[in-house]
């Protein structure tokens, strides 16, 4: 196996467990600020605000890691970049 795809093969797998960690820490954080919440003010669910935020966080976190494919991402900088070098171009 290339040095390349190992690499490439590690940072796959280490986003992935970034992922799981991220949605661990979610779990975790939600259910104590849900405790508070209940035990605190059970009349006023300020928590769910938290979670909602934190959650549209880690579903973009979610469509980098499991949606959004490397090729995607690389084949749209090459766009990018060659539309930008046409700009250059067209400005000297």
């Amino acid at each position: 196996m290339s040095e390349y795809i190992y690499e490439k093969a590690e940072k796959r797998a280490n986003e992935k467990i970034d992922f799981f960690k991220h949605l661990y820490s979610y779990l975790v954080v939600n259910f104590i600020l849900f405790a508070l919440n209940f035990l605190t003010s059970p009349n006023d669910w300020w928590f769910m605000w938290v979670s909602f935020f934190w959650g549209i966080g880690l579903f973009s976190h979610f469509v980098r890691v499991f949606i959004i494919d490397d090729k995607l991402l690389k084949s749209y900088r090459e766009r990018m970049v060659e539309k930008e070098v046409e700009n250059i171009r067209k400005n000297y």
